[in-house]
């Protein structure tokens, strides 16, 4: 089953395909949803979100089932109706601080919801073929030898979470080479942040813990103050260096990834990022410019597990997926962020 567009450009393919989307409730799932619904018109789609940190009005397209992907006994029953042709997996715990305090939590759910997941799959296996495209990490390189990071940078992860996704990996690619039926792309994210150009999705969290979220909660009053995690890295200004990129951008990718495995493509690993750093000073000055005053800040402790810079080196996804970055501009990212913020429709 192939998509036949070489410049991924479309409005609309014509192939119908059984999409299950898990976490596909939260803030990188709906956009991917919202992208996958607006381009695969004739194809079905089918949500599984715990609502943990997802929200059901952020499911623009398709049937929502609240549950867990451990829940095996759910996947079984969901699998006898719907043998899925595509899986895109977001589903996981995903804040670095959190995972150093509580490991247990994280392999459980992060390992142990993918063990599920695929092993609730391999009957669908026997008869079909599913293209699986996950959700990884930047934070699977730990603290980087060099910068920008290529594919084939050492893995070594300095948290938990990063462990346990490139456990999924690892888990991932045994997988492929056991059953010819079966075909990955793991996409490792670096910063996604920002939101839905048109306003109808963005990152919506009581107590977020993203940098640019967390600076807008300032900016409305909701947070007292921001609190810099350390200001004695190694780095020109002493504050962790982040590639950041945007939401749609990062969205796309996985449209890319989809056309690259629905065409033959092996399965394989990419980085997705933009190519270039912001260090949290600088995040925070172009914030200051798009609401038009100064934040108050404060400078705290770092926090644990977090690397002094991550900057992706997107040569890879450019050349082989053609990647090619539409909102490649930290100001369009805070602006996009900060509409939604003001708008927020959940």
């Amino acid at each position: 089953m192939k998509i036949n567009n070489s410049s991924v450009k479309m409005e609309q393919v014509k192939a119908h395909l059984k999409f299950l989307i898990t976490g596909g409730a939260g803030y990188i799932g709906s956009h991917v949803l919202k992208l996958l619904g607006n381009i695969f018109k004739n194809s079905d789609f089918l949500t599984i979100d715990n609502l943990y940190s997802g929200h059901k009005e952020a499911v623009l397209y398709g049937k929502l089932v609240v549950g867990d992907v451990r829940d095996r006994a759910l996947l079984t029953k969901i699998f006898s109706e719907f043998e899925p042709d595509v899986v895109m997996h977001f589903s996981a715990f995903l804040v670095v601080p959190e995972s150093v305090e509580k490991p247990v939590e994280y392999w459980d759910n992060n390992v142990g919801g993918m063990i599920s997941l695929l092993s609730c799959l391999l009957p669908i296996l026997k008869k079909k073929k599913i293209f699986f495209i996950f959700s990884s990490t930047a934070a699977v390189y730990g603290n980087p030898e060099k910068l920008p990071i290529p594919e084939e940078h050492p893995t070594k992860p300095e948290n938990p979470y990063g462990e346990t996704k490139l456990a999924c990996e690892k888990l991932l690619r045994s997988l492929s080479l056991a059953e010819k039926n079966f075909k990955f792309v793991s996409l490792r994210y670096f910063n996604a942040a920002g939101a839905d150009p048109e306003g109808m999705l963005g990152q919506s969290s009581r107590n977020p813990t993203h940098l640019i979220l967390r600076a807008l909660k300032v900016a409305k009053g909701e947070i007292p103050f921001l609190e810099i995690y350390g200001k004695d890295y190694p780095t020109p200004d002493g504050t962790c260096i982040r590639d950041y990129i945007h939401i749609q951008d990062l969205s796309y990718s996985h449209i890319l990834a989809l056309k690259y495995i629905l065409d033959g493509g092996e399965s394989d690993i990419f980085n997705v990022g933009y190519g270039k750093g912001y260090s949290v000073l600088e995040v925070l000055k172009v914030v200051d410019q798009v609401v038009g005053f100064e934040i108050p800040k404060k400078v705290g402790n770092r926090r644990p597990g977090d690397p002094a810079a991550l900057v992706a080196d997107p040569t890879k996804i450019k050349n082989k997926l053609g990647f090619s970055p539409k909102y490649d501009d930290l100001h369009f990212i805070v602006k996009t962020a900060w509409n939604w913020e003001l708008n927020r429709r959940f």
